[in-house]
C-alpha cells in the first residue's frame, strides 16, 4: 500500500482514531533505532569498563548487592 492510500484511509478514521494514530506515529519517531540503541549500550559499557580500569568506582560482590536489595524490599 502506498503512502497516499494510507493517508486517504487515515483521513476517513474517526477523530479519536486519528488522534491515536498520530500519537503512535509520533512515538515511533522518538524511539531510537536498533543501531542507535546498540551504540548507546556499547558507549555505556565502555564508560563503565573505563571507570573500573581507572579505579574510579569500586566493585561490590553480587551477594552483597542481593542482600541489600532484599533488605530494601522487605
Amino acid at each position: 500500500m502506498d503512502r497516499q492510500k494510507i493517508e486517504d484511509q487515515a483521513l476517513h478514521l474517526s477523530r479519536e482514531d486519528r488522534a491515536r494514530l498520530i500519537q503512535r506515529l509520533v512515538r515511533s519517531l522518538d524511539a531510537p533505532t536498533a543501531d542507535e540503541l546498540r551504540a548507546e549500550w556499547l558507549a555505556e559499557a565502555q564508560r563503565r569498563a573505563k571507570e573500573l580500569d581507572d579505579g574510579t568506582v569500586a566493585t561490590i560482590r553480587g551477594d552483597e548487592v542481593l542482600e541489600k536489595a532484599r533488605t530494601l524490599i522487605r
